[in-house]
Protein backbone atom coordinates (compact mmCIF):
# COMPACT_ATOMS: atom_id res chain seq x y z
CA UNK A 1 0.00 0.00 0.00
CA UNK A 2 1.23 3.53 -1.13
CA UNK A 3 -0.09 7.26 -0.47
CA UNK A 4 0.89 9.89 -2.02
CA UNK A 5 1.75 12.64 0.54
CA UNK A 6 -0.16 15.73 0.26
CA UNK A 7 1.20 19.27 -1.31
CA UNK A 8 3.23 21.52 0.94
CA UNK A 9 0.94 24.10 2.99
CA UNK A 10 0.16 27.17 1.35
CA UNK A 11 -0.04 28.95 4.59
CA UNK A 12 2.22 31.46 4.45
CA UNK A 13 2.81 33.97 7.57
CA UNK A 14 3.77 31.66 10.31
CA UNK A 15 7.81 31.95 10.31
CA UNK A 16 9.91 35.53 11.91
CA UNK A 17 9.81 37.12 8.23
CA UNK A 18 6.46 36.23 7.32
CA UNK A 19 7.50 34.18 3.75
CA UNK A 20 7.96 30.74 4.62
CA UNK A 21 4.60 28.15 5.89
CA UNK A 22 7.18 27.85 9.41
CA UNK A 23 10.27 28.79 11.05
CA UNK A 24 11.21 25.34 9.63
CA UNK A 25 10.88 25.87 6.24
CA UNK A 26 12.42 29.36 7.38
CA UNK A 27 15.65 28.68 8.64
CA UNK A 28 16.00 25.76 5.62
CA UNK A 29 15.36 28.48 2.93
CA UNK A 30 17.99 30.72 4.51
CA UNK A 31 20.38 28.33 4.76
CA UNK A 32 20.41 27.56 1.39
CA UNK A 33 20.28 31.28 0.17
CA UNK A 34 23.55 31.87 1.71
CA UNK A 35 24.67 28.20 0.23
CA UNK A 36 23.87 30.23 -2.90
CA UNK A 37 25.46 33.08 -2.14
CA UNK A 38 28.58 31.54 -1.47
CA UNK A 39 28.48 29.69 -5.29
CA UNK A 40 27.78 33.33 -6.62
CA UNK A 41 30.71 35.10 -5.15
CA UNK A 42 33.06 31.66 -5.97
CA UNK A 43 31.50 31.89 -9.76
CA UNK A 44 32.04 35.92 -9.68
CA UNK A 45 35.74 35.13 -8.66
CA UNK A 46 36.38 32.78 -11.28
CA UNK A 47 35.09 34.95 -13.83
CA UNK A 48 37.31 37.53 -13.50
CA UNK A 49 39.99 35.64 -12.66
CA UNK A 50 40.02 32.70 -14.14
CA UNK A 51 43.26 31.06 -13.33
CA UNK A 52 43.68 29.33 -9.76
CA UNK A 53 47.08 30.83 -8.84
CA UNK A 54 45.94 34.39 -9.56
CA UNK A 55 42.97 33.70 -8.15
CA UNK A 56 44.68 32.51 -4.79
CA UNK A 57 47.52 35.27 -5.07
CA UNK A 58 44.48 37.97 -5.72
CA UNK A 59 43.00 36.80 -2.67
CA UNK A 60 45.78 36.57 -0.08
CA UNK A 61 46.92 39.94 -0.97
CA UNK A 62 43.42 41.80 -0.20
CA UNK A 63 42.02 39.34 1.79
CA UNK A 64 38.72 37.13 0.44
CA UNK A 65 35.91 39.99 2.27
CA UNK A 66 37.70 43.20 0.46
CA UNK A 67 38.53 40.95 -2.67
CA UNK A 68 34.84 39.74 -3.05
CA UNK A 69 33.68 42.74 -2.07
CA UNK A 70 35.60 44.89 -4.83
CA UNK A 71 34.95 42.18 -7.54
CA UNK A 72 31.05 43.40 -6.90
CA UNK A 73 31.52 46.51 -7.53
CA UNK A 74 32.11 45.89 -10.94
CA UNK A 75 30.20 43.29 -11.92
CA UNK A 76 26.64 43.32 -10.77
CA UNK A 77 25.70 39.48 -8.46
CA UNK A 78 22.42 39.38 -10.92
CA UNK A 79 24.37 38.34 -13.52
CA UNK A 80 27.04 36.35 -11.95
CA UNK A 81 24.07 34.08 -10.33
CA UNK A 82 22.44 33.53 -13.57
CA UNK A 83 25.42 31.69 -14.38
CA UNK A 84 25.72 29.85 -12.02
CA UNK A 85 21.98 28.55 -11.57
CA UNK A 86 21.95 28.03 -15.65
CA UNK A 87 21.94 24.26 -15.06
CA UNK A 88 20.24 23.01 -17.71
CA UNK A 89 16.01 23.16 -17.66
CA UNK A 90 14.91 19.51 -16.38
CA UNK A 91 13.44 17.28 -18.85
CA UNK A 92 10.80 16.01 -16.47
CA UNK A 93 9.32 18.40 -14.14
CA UNK A 94 6.87 16.08 -12.44
CA UNK A 95 8.03 13.19 -10.42
CA UNK A 96 6.71 10.28 -8.28
CA UNK A 97 9.65 9.42 -5.44
CA UNK A 98 8.90 6.61 -3.14
CA UNK A 99 10.04 6.26 0.42
CA UNK A 100 9.37 4.52 3.58
CA UNK A 101 8.28 6.21 6.75
CA UNK A 102 11.59 5.99 8.30
CA UNK A 103 13.94 8.82 9.40
CA UNK A 104 16.40 7.48 6.95
CA UNK A 105 14.35 9.48 4.43
CA UNK A 106 14.53 12.72 6.21
CA UNK A 107 16.50 14.29 3.44
CA UNK A 108 14.32 13.06 0.61
CA UNK A 109 11.28 14.10 2.84
CA UNK A 110 12.50 17.53 4.48
CA UNK A 111 13.80 18.39 0.61
CA UNK A 112 9.53 18.47 -0.49
CA UNK A 113 8.42 19.76 2.97
CA UNK A 114 10.76 23.01 2.62
CA UNK A 115 10.46 23.27 -1.07
CA UNK A 116 13.60 22.52 -1.74
CA UNK A 117 12.44 20.28 -4.92
CA UNK A 118 10.41 23.19 -6.24
CA UNK A 119 13.54 25.56 -6.32
CA UNK A 120 15.06 23.15 -8.56
CA UNK A 121 11.75 23.43 -10.86
CA UNK A 122 10.43 20.01 -9.66
CA UNK A 123 7.46 18.83 -9.16
CA UNK A 124 8.04 15.99 -6.55
CA UNK A 125 4.87 13.44 -5.35
CA UNK A 126 6.23 11.63 -2.61
CA UNK A 127 4.98 7.99 -2.64
CA UNK A 128 4.95 6.44 1.13
CA UNK A 129 5.75 2.63 0.42
CA UNK A 130 5.11 -0.18 3.03
CA UNK A 131 8.11 -2.31 2.15
CA UNK A 132 11.20 -2.78 0.51
CA UNK A 133 10.41 -5.13 -2.30
CA UNK A 134 7.65 -2.75 -3.11
CA UNK A 135 9.53 0.03 -3.61
CA UNK A 136 12.30 -2.11 -5.87
CA UNK A 137 9.18 -3.19 -8.05
CA UNK A 138 7.61 -0.04 -8.90
CA UNK A 139 10.96 1.58 -9.27
CA UNK A 140 11.68 -1.30 -11.93
CA UNK A 141 8.38 -0.88 -13.37
CA UNK A 142 8.68 2.86 -13.43
CA UNK A 143 5.54 3.63 -11.36
CA UNK A 144 8.20 5.51 -9.58
CA UNK A 145 10.83 7.81 -11.34
CA UNK A 146 13.28 7.70 -8.38
CA UNK A 147 13.46 6.17 -4.69
CA UNK A 148 14.21 5.99 -1.41
CA UNK A 149 16.25 2.40 -1.16
CA UNK A 150 18.46 0.76 1.29
CA UNK A 151 22.07 1.43 0.21
CA UNK A 152 22.93 -2.24 -0.88
CA UNK A 153 19.58 -2.15 -3.33
CA UNK A 154 21.07 -0.73 -6.35
CA UNK A 155 24.14 -3.18 -6.29
CA UNK A 156 21.89 -6.57 -6.19
CA UNK A 157 19.33 -4.79 -8.51
CA UNK A 158 22.15 -4.00 -11.12
CA UNK A 159 23.94 -7.87 -10.54
CA UNK A 160 20.30 -9.72 -10.70
CA UNK A 161 20.59 -10.44 -7.27
CA UNK A 162 17.09 -10.55 -6.12
CA UNK A 163 15.20 -9.66 -9.11
CA UNK A 164 15.85 -9.23 -12.72
CA UNK A 165 19.23 -7.45 -13.53
CA UNK A 166 18.80 -3.73 -13.88
CA UNK A 167 21.58 -1.25 -14.11
CA UNK A 168 21.08 1.39 -11.11
CA UNK A 169 22.52 4.22 -10.65
CA UNK A 170 23.33 5.91 -6.93
CA UNK A 171 24.55 9.46 -6.23
CA UNK A 172 23.97 10.35 -2.69
CA UNK A 173 24.04 8.20 0.96
CA UNK A 174 20.49 9.29 2.64
CA UNK A 175 21.98 8.65 6.36
CA UNK A 176 25.03 7.36 8.11
CA UNK A 177 24.41 5.62 11.13
CA UNK A 178 20.29 5.92 12.27
CA UNK A 179 19.37 1.81 13.06
CA UNK A 180 19.81 -0.18 16.40
CA UNK A 181 19.52 -4.02 17.42
CA UNK A 182 16.45 -3.87 19.88
CA UNK A 183 15.11 -6.78 21.90
CA UNK A 184 12.20 -7.13 23.42
CA UNK A 185 12.01 -7.00 27.31
CA UNK A 186 12.29 -10.07 28.15
CA UNK A 187 15.58 -9.80 27.05
CA UNK A 188 16.76 -7.76 29.03
CA UNK A 189 19.13 -10.42 30.80
CA UNK A 190 20.12 -11.54 27.70
CA UNK A 191 22.81 -8.84 26.84
CA UNK A 192 25.59 -11.37 26.08
CA UNK A 193 24.87 -12.55 22.00
CA UNK A 194 26.48 -15.48 22.90
CA UNK A 195 23.05 -16.11 24.59
CA UNK A 196 21.15 -15.83 21.78
CA UNK A 197 20.85 -19.13 20.21
CA UNK A 198 17.16 -20.28 19.27
CA UNK A 199 15.81 -16.26 18.91
CA UNK A 200 14.54 -14.78 15.88
CA UNK A 201 14.87 -11.45 14.90
CA UNK A 202 13.47 -9.16 11.98
CA UNK A 203 15.23 -7.34 9.22
CA UNK A 204 13.77 -5.08 6.86
CA UNK A 205 15.17 -6.61 3.71
CA UNK A 206 18.05 -9.20 2.75
CA UNK A 207 19.92 -6.22 0.93
CA UNK A 208 20.30 -4.49 3.52
CA UNK A 209 22.89 -2.85 5.84
CA UNK A 210 20.79 -3.83 9.10
CA UNK A 211 20.82 -7.71 7.70
CA UNK A 212 24.49 -7.51 6.72
CA UNK A 213 25.57 -5.66 10.32
CA UNK A 214 23.88 -8.28 12.16
CA UNK A 215 25.28 -10.89 10.77
CA UNK A 216 28.38 -9.78 11.28
CA UNK A 217 28.13 -8.71 14.80
CA UNK A 218 26.65 -12.52 15.26
CA UNK A 219 28.86 -13.88 13.70
CA UNK A 220 32.05 -12.20 16.01
CA UNK A 221 30.29 -13.03 18.81
CA UNK A 222 30.97 -16.72 17.40
CA UNK A 223 27.22 -17.50 16.37
CA UNK A 224 26.13 -18.55 12.80
CA UNK A 225 23.39 -16.37 11.86
CA UNK A 226 21.92 -18.89 9.26
CA UNK A 227 22.35 -21.59 11.94
CA UNK A 228 21.99 -20.27 15.49
CA UNK A 229 19.76 -17.91 15.02
CA UNK A 230 16.45 -16.56 12.79
CA UNK A 231 16.30 -14.06 10.43
CA UNK A 232 12.77 -13.27 9.44
CA UNK A 233 12.14 -10.63 6.51
CA UNK A 234 9.35 -7.86 7.61
CA UNK A 235 8.65 -4.40 6.81
CA UNK A 236 10.08 -1.88 9.16
CA UNK A 237 6.21 -0.73 10.23
CA UNK A 238 5.89 -4.26 11.43
CA UNK A 239 8.34 -4.95 13.66
CA UNK A 240 7.00 -3.37 16.91
CA UNK A 241 4.10 -5.19 16.29
CA UNK A 242 5.43 -8.40 15.72
CA UNK A 243 7.81 -7.47 18.91
CA UNK A 244 4.70 -6.94 21.00
CA UNK A 245 2.98 -10.55 20.26
CA UNK A 246 5.79 -12.55 20.76
CA UNK A 247 6.67 -13.48 17.20
CA UNK A 248 10.36 -12.21 17.18
CA UNK A 249 12.42 -11.52 19.97
CA UNK A 250 14.45 -8.87 18.67
CA UNK A 251 15.05 -6.52 15.67
CA UNK A 252 17.36 -4.46 13.57
CA UNK A 253 15.61 -1.39 11.51
CA UNK A 254 15.94 1.89 10.92
CA UNK A 255 14.40 4.71 13.28
CA UNK A 256 12.14 5.22 14.42
CA UNK A 257 10.82 1.99 15.36
CA UNK A 258 13.36 0.92 17.48
CA UNK A 259 12.61 4.51 19.71
CA UNK A 260 9.14 3.67 18.99
CA UNK A 261 9.64 0.02 20.92
CA UNK A 262 10.76 1.59 23.74
CA UNK A 263 8.15 4.07 23.82
CA UNK A 264 5.43 2.15 23.53
CA UNK A 265 7.70 -0.09 26.72
CA UNK A 266 7.79 -3.54 24.57
CA UNK A 267 11.62 -3.11 23.80
CA UNK A 268 14.95 -1.87 24.52
CA UNK A 269 17.80 -0.76 22.81
CA UNK A 270 20.77 -3.02 22.90
CA UNK A 271 23.07 -1.33 20.82
CA UNK A 272 22.92 1.11 18.08
CA UNK A 273 24.75 0.00 14.86
CA UNK A 274 27.33 3.17 15.02
CA UNK A 275 28.82 1.19 17.75
CA UNK A 276 29.34 -1.62 15.06
CA UNK A 277 30.95 1.13 12.22
CA UNK A 278 30.88 4.60 12.96
CA UNK A 279 29.39 6.31 10.36
CA UNK A 280 28.31 3.41 8.20
CA UNK A 281 25.81 3.95 5.16
CA UNK A 282 22.40 3.18 5.54
CA UNK A 283 19.95 4.13 3.04
CA UNK A 284 20.25 5.83 -0.43
CA UNK A 285 18.91 7.70 -3.17
CA UNK A 286 18.33 5.53 -6.19
CA UNK A 287 17.07 5.43 -9.82
CA UNK A 288 17.83 3.55 -13.29
CA UNK A 289 20.90 4.13 -15.10
CA UNK A 290 18.17 4.78 -17.95
CA UNK A 291 15.95 7.76 -16.22
CA UNK A 292 19.31 9.13 -15.40
CA UNK A 293 20.71 8.69 -18.93
CA UNK A 294 17.56 9.87 -20.35
CA UNK A 295 16.87 13.06 -17.65
CA UNK A 296 20.20 14.06 -16.91
CA UNK A 297 19.45 18.00 -15.77
CA UNK A 298 16.37 16.58 -13.67
CA UNK A 299 18.28 13.69 -12.44
CA UNK A 300 20.83 16.79 -11.44
CA UNK A 301 18.09 19.02 -10.14
CA UNK A 302 16.68 16.01 -7.89
CA UNK A 303 20.43 15.47 -6.32
CA UNK A 304 20.96 18.95 -5.60
CA UNK A 305 17.55 19.33 -3.87
CA UNK A 306 18.42 16.24 -1.71
CA UNK A 307 22.01 17.64 -1.14
CA UNK A 308 20.87 20.68 0.50
CA UNK A 309 18.66 19.23 2.47
CA UNK A 310 21.25 16.92 3.39
CA UNK A 311 23.17 19.86 4.50
CA UNK A 312 20.72 21.28 6.40
CA UNK A 313 19.91 18.10 8.64
CA UNK A 314 23.48 17.73 9.30
CA UNK A 315 23.34 20.44 11.19
CA UNK A 316 22.52 19.59 14.99
CA UNK A 317 21.36 23.02 15.30
CA UNK A 318 18.43 22.20 13.48
CA UNK A 319 17.12 18.82 13.89
CA UNK A 320 14.21 19.67 16.19
CA UNK A 321 13.10 21.77 13.25
CA UNK A 322 13.78 19.10 10.66
CA UNK A 323 11.77 16.61 13.40
CA UNK A 324 8.75 18.91 13.34
CA UNK A 325 8.75 18.63 9.43
CA UNK A 326 8.75 14.82 9.11
CA UNK A 327 7.18 13.52 12.17
CA UNK A 328 3.48 14.19 10.31
CA UNK A 329 1.33 11.56 9.42
CA UNK A 330 1.78 12.30 5.72
CA UNK A 331 5.50 11.53 6.35
CA UNK A 332 6.40 9.33 9.02
CA UNK A 333 3.47 9.34 11.24
CA UNK A 334 5.12 9.19 14.46
CA UNK A 335 5.14 10.65 17.65
CA UNK A 336 7.06 13.94 17.63
CA UNK A 337 8.82 13.29 20.88
CA UNK A 338 9.82 9.77 19.50
CA UNK A 339 11.29 11.42 16.21
CA UNK A 340 13.08 14.00 18.06
CA UNK A 341 14.69 11.28 20.42
CA UNK A 342 16.14 9.94 17.32
CA UNK A 343 17.27 13.26 15.08
CA UNK A 344 18.74 14.79 18.47
CA UNK A 345 20.54 12.21 19.64
CA UNK A 346 18.93 12.24 23.39
CA UNK A 347 16.85 8.99 24.35
CA UNK A 348 15.66 6.96 26.70
CA UNK A 349 17.45 3.58 26.09
CA UNK A 350 13.86 1.45 27.30
CA UNK A 351 16.15 0.05 30.44
CA UNK A 352 15.64 3.24 32.93
CA UNK A 353 18.91 5.66 31.41
CA UNK A 354 18.45 8.14 29.05
CA UNK A 355 21.96 8.49 26.80
CA UNK A 356 22.98 11.18 24.65
CA UNK A 357 24.46 10.23 21.51
CA UNK A 358 24.59 13.02 18.96
CA UNK A 359 25.63 11.08 15.83
CA UNK A 360 22.73 8.20 16.74
CA UNK A 361 21.75 9.63 13.19
CA UNK A 362 23.77 11.65 10.86
CA UNK A 363 23.77 12.81 7.12
CA UNK A 364 26.93 12.27 4.74
CA UNK A 365 25.77 12.20 1.42
CA UNK A 366 29.52 10.84 0.03
CA UNK A 367 28.52 7.70 -1.67
CA UNK A 368 32.01 6.13 -0.70
CA UNK A 369 33.02 3.02 -3.56
CA UNK A 370 34.69 1.72 -0.33
CA UNK A 371 31.22 1.26 1.26
CA UNK A 372 30.41 -0.44 -1.79
CA UNK A 373 32.85 -3.39 -1.84
CA UNK A 374 32.06 -4.01 1.60
CA UNK A 375 28.59 -5.04 0.90
CA UNK A 376 29.50 -6.94 -2.02
CA UNK A 377 31.76 -8.68 0.27
CA UNK A 378 29.32 -9.64 2.52
CA UNK A 379 26.76 -10.69 -0.07
CA UNK A 380 29.33 -13.15 -1.47
CA UNK A 381 30.31 -14.09 2.55
CA UNK A 382 26.67 -15.30 3.15
CA UNK A 383 25.66 -16.68 0.07
CA UNK A 384 23.57 -13.84 -1.70
CA UNK A 385 26.23 -13.99 -4.97
CA UNK A 386 27.61 -17.34 -6.00
CA UNK A 387 29.48 -16.00 -8.97
CA UNK A 388 32.59 -13.79 -9.25
CA UNK A 389 32.08 -10.03 -9.24
CA UNK A 390 34.32 -7.45 -10.02
CA UNK A 391 34.32 -4.88 -7.35
CA UNK A 392 35.88 -2.09 -8.49
CA UNK A 393 33.84 -2.36 -11.38
CA UNK A 394 30.40 -2.38 -10.24
CA UNK A 395 30.87 -0.30 -7.33
CA UNK A 396 32.40 2.60 -9.95
CA UNK A 397 29.63 2.05 -11.95
CA UNK A 398 26.78 2.25 -9.23
CA UNK A 399 28.13 4.03 -6.28
CA UNK A 400 28.22 7.82 -8.56
CA UNK A 401 31.34 9.08 -6.28
CA UNK A 402 32.46 11.47 -9.19
CA UNK A 403 28.78 12.69 -9.94
CA UNK A 404 28.37 13.21 -6.42
CA UNK A 405 31.54 15.65 -5.97
CA UNK A 406 29.97 17.43 -8.96
CA UNK A 407 26.77 18.07 -7.43
CA UNK A 408 28.18 19.05 -3.81
CA UNK A 409 30.39 21.31 -5.59
CA UNK A 410 27.61 22.93 -7.53
CA UNK A 411 25.62 23.81 -4.03
CA UNK A 412 29.26 24.97 -2.68
CA UNK A 413 29.50 21.67 -0.08
CA UNK A 414 33.14 20.14 0.63
CA UNK A 415 33.52 16.75 -0.80
CA UNK A 416 36.27 13.96 -0.46
CA UNK A 417 38.79 14.01 -3.23
CA UNK A 418 39.24 10.10 -2.85
CA UNK A 419 36.48 7.55 -3.74
CA UNK A 420 37.56 4.95 -1.46
CA UNK A 421 38.99 5.23 2.47
CA UNK A 422 39.97 2.15 5.19
CA UNK A 423 36.58 1.77 7.72
CA UNK A 424 36.76 0.20 11.10
CA UNK A 425 33.94 -2.24 11.89
CA UNK A 426 33.84 -4.08 15.07
CA UNK A 427 37.79 -2.57 15.46
CA UNK A 428 39.28 -4.39 12.77
CA UNK A 429 39.84 -2.22 9.73
CA UNK A 430 38.53 -2.94 6.60
CA UNK A 431 40.70 -1.81 3.43
CA UNK A 432 38.85 -2.20 0.00
CA UNK A 433 41.68 -1.19 -1.70
CA UNK A 434 43.57 -4.64 -0.48
CA UNK A 435 40.33 -6.32 -1.24
CA UNK A 436 40.63 -5.60 -4.93
CA UNK A 437 44.34 -6.43 -5.03
CA UNK A 438 43.50 -9.81 -3.59
CA UNK A 439 40.73 -10.34 -6.17
CA UNK A 440 43.48 -9.71 -9.10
Amino acid sequence: MHEETPGQSATIGRCSCGRHADEAAHLAATDEEAASKRLVEAALLRAILPNAATRRGFLQALGTGSALAALGAALPQGAIAALAGDRGKPEKRDLRIGFLPITCATPIIFAHAAGMYSREGLNVSLMKTAGWAVVRDKTLSGEYDASHMLSPMPLAISMGTGSNPVPMVMPAIENVNGNAITLAMKHRDRRDPKQWKGMRFGVPFDYSMHNFLLRHYLAEHGLDPDRDVQLRVMAPPDMVANLTSGNIDGFIVAEPFNQRAVFEGVGFIHMLTNEIWEGHPCCAFASTAEFARQNPNTFAAVVRALLTATRFSSNSDNRKNVAQMIAPTAYLNQPLTVVEQVLTGRFADGLGGVRNVPNRIDFDPFPWNSMAVWMLTQMRRWGYIKQDVNYREISERVFLASDARRRMAEIGMEAPKANYRKHTIMGKVFDAESVMVAQR
